[in-house]
């Protein structure tokens, strides 16, 4: 008889004891986070397709309508529906910032990773390198070489990548060092394997889960700096839809709270997707977190 009640009894903390309170939490926030990436994502690829209006088309007789079941999201200062140009946006606005963030996540943990592994004189120059990148506030820096450059997408992704790499680069010279002195590395070296095979196939891999994590974590912040820089007047070229460009737009129009409403809202929900997702990795990685 007491075996009997005790099954059921272990079955239900299996279900919701410490483990399962702690599991279903942390896990369903970087589901959800997922979804909401998935769902831009589809909206990235068929956004041309679902948009009931062109993005370019100018209705003046339509202008600065409210949202109604003809414009769901209104029409901004030319009669243009916004809701078509914040689909049409996504394939501006996500790709950019996932640009930046992969580009300089490469760059930066390459970088990082020769520094920590190639001596400490070589170390000693290309870390006070990056410090000289690190000592200017970075949407400064940004907005003077995107200024320099000239307006237009590309440009602006050359002046974030300039911004963001130096951040990888010092996260993966710590990692490195780390790493080099474990006993997998001298073996590798007592194999008879060359530096530079040993940091691309063994150190690199094994020191890549934060990298991983800061990338995840990090989108979200290029595409609010990008929509920065496109709220100066430095990012996509008009009538280019983008949301950051879409909300300065919006700025001076008080009464008509729609036209910057929406596009800062997508901007919103990427952001906190992407940093649901990067939590939930960052848990998942840490061995610690998924023992408590």
């Amino acid at each position: 008889m007491t075996a009997q009640a005790s099954a059921p009894a272990m079955a239900v903390v299996g279900l919701g004891g410490k483990e399962g309170r702690s599991w279903l939490p942390r896990h369903t926030l970087g589901i959800v986070g997922a979804l909401v990436i998935v769902g831009w994502l589809v909206i990235l690829v068929v956004a041309p397709d679902i948009a009931p209006y062109s993005y370019r088309q100018v209705d003046v007789i339509a202008r600065l309508r409210p949202p109604s079941t003809e414009h769901l999201f209104g029409t901004d200062a030319l009669g243009r529906d916004v809701f078509s140009r914040v689909l049409v946006g996504t394939r501006v606005s996500l790709p950019s910032g996932v640009t930046v963030v992969l580009i300089a996540a490469a760059f930066g943990t390459l970088y990082g990773g020769i520094a920590a592994y190639g001596g400490s004189r070589m170390e000693e120059v290309m870390m006070r390198a990056t410090d000289l990148f690190l000592s200017f506030p970075p949407l400064i820096l940004a907005m003077a070489i995107a200024a320099a450059l000239g307006i237009g997408v590309r440009n602006t992704i050359i002046a974030m990548v300039v911004v963001w790499w130096p951040k990888y680069a010092r996260l993966a010279r710590s990692l490195v060092i780390i790493q080099r002195s474990l006993e997998y590395v001298e073996a590798a070296h007592a194999l008879g394997q060359g530096s530079g095979r040993t940091l691309l196939r063994h150190i690199v891999p094994n020191a890549a889960g934060p990298v991983v994590v800061l990338t995840t974590l990090d989108v979200g912040s290029s595409m609010i700096t990008f929509a920065g820089l496109s709220f100066l007047g430095l990012g996509v070229v008009p009538p280019t839809p983008e949301w950051g460009a879409m909300v300065s737009e919006g700025q001076v129009l008080i009464d008509q709270w729609w036209v910057s409403a929406f596009p800062g809202l997508a901007i919103f929900t990427v952001v906190v997707g992407f940093n649901f997702l990067g939590d939930t990795l960052r848990d998942w990685l840490d061995p610690r977190a998924r023992r408590r």
